[in-house]
């Protein structure tokens, strides 16, 4: 896993490595690469390899820092919901945020901080990446949906009866009365 440390950078990153490099060489460097290929541009000032096959999730880790993946993402990565999430769904601190690129979709949802816990690392596809627990991702999907039908989600019964309730309604605590709410009528729902 230590290929996570070259896949994507940035011009700091490049600083950071060559502290006595000159920025303006640093620079030419960078566009040059860009236009011969070696390199591409992820955002302004973040880069990957050309070469190298990097997965959205560890993209969307490092597209919007900090952030880990919850939501549609998460829920369908530990098959809670059946459909493969489109587009890679994160939570932040920071504002509100989506970009496109030639790698996908990334959707950034904002959380108060005290509600920024809940995650951890995992590897994927040789990468380390930041993720969501089972319990983290439900509370963060039924905070920010609105007008729930359990049903129409088709959310995994089999799945959610594997959740520690006690823990997702801890999380739910962080948010409001009305995600508590949510998540009693979800796990309601597990028992029909």
């Amino acid at each position: 896993m230590e290929e996570n440390r070259v896949s994507i950078f940035s011009l700091r990153d490049i600083q950071n490595i060559f502290p006595e490099a000159n920025l303006r060489t640093v620079k030419n460097n960078l566009t040059n690469w860009l236009k011969k290929g070696y390199i591409r541009r992820i955002k302004r000032d973040l880069y990957c390899l050309k070469a190298k096959e990097i997965p959205d999730f560890y993209i969307a880790n490092r597209l919007y820092f900090p952030s880990y993946i919850s939501l549609e993402t998460a829920l369908s990565f530990y098959s809670i919901i059946p459909e493969v999430a489109v587009n890679v769904t994160s939570i932040t601190t920071k504002p509100t945020m989506e970009f496109k690129n030639r790698y996908g979709i990334f959707i950034y949802h904002s959380l108060k901080k005290n509600a920024f816990i809940g995650y951890h690392i995992i590897g994927y596809e040789g990468y380390r990446v930041l993720i969501a627990d089972r319990e983290k991702a439900l509370a963060d999907f039924l905070y920010f949906k609105r007008g729930m039908d359990f049903d129409a989600e088709r959310l995994n019964r089999e799945s959610l009866k594997k959740i520690d309730w006690k823990k997702v309604i801890g999380y739910a605590k962080l948010f409001n009365h009305v995600t508590v709410d949510r998540i009693k009528n979800c796990k309601n729902w597990t028992k029909c």
